[in-house]
């Protein structure tokens, strides 16, 4: 029986796809709907983009065997350090902290800061991390992050303990 699994390029392409998806979906959030991302989410973007960018460079590649479970490995990787990001800011949600912010404002940055400093700061983000700003069907975007990661870990895991068959 054919399945998708079996072509060496079409998962990783997949991966990348949906990954690029979600990204795009974060950044339509933050540029259209105004929702500024924290640190803890900016750390979870860089993770998710990474972790999508090894699948490109995996379904470009099209190995089999020992590379192919290499990208596998790497993409495991960034996906469990943005998914323990991920877990820990849901973690922060449902349990607050007694100072709720988990960094200063951008107003207060923007003032105290030149150019040359201000701009690594913002990619740091500053929003609040125990914020819940938006939810789709209960879950936080911290949530939902974790679950997307959850999959790209079971993604990972596919790729390095399945054995592959012959490229195609």
């Amino acid at each position: 029986m054919f399945s998708l699994l079996d072509r060496p390029r079409l998962p990783f392409f997949a991966l990348f796809l949906v990954g690029s998806g979600l990204l795009g979906f974060g950044l339509y959030l933050q540029h259209v709907v105004g929702l500024e991302p924290c640190p803890m989410c900016i750390i979870q973007r860089y993770a998710f983009a990474t972790a999508t960018s090894v699948a490109l460079v995996a379904g470009l590649h099209g190995s089999t065997g020992g590379t192919r479970r290499g990208y596998g490995v790497l993409i495991t990787l960034f996906a469990l350090a943005g998914g323990g990001v991920a877990a820990w800011q849901s973690w922060m949600q449902r349990f607050p902290p007694s100072i709720a912010e988990c960094g200063p404002g951008i107003e207060y940055l923007m003032e105290s800061f030149p150019l040359t400093e201000l701009l690594p700061m913002i990619f740091r983000g500053a929003g609040d991390c125990t914020a819940i700003d938006w939810t789709f069907l209960g879950l936080s975007i911290a949530n939902w992050s974790l679950l997307s990661f959850i999959g790209v870990v079971a993604f990972g895991l596919h790729v390095i303990f399945r054995p592959v068959a012959a490229s195609r």
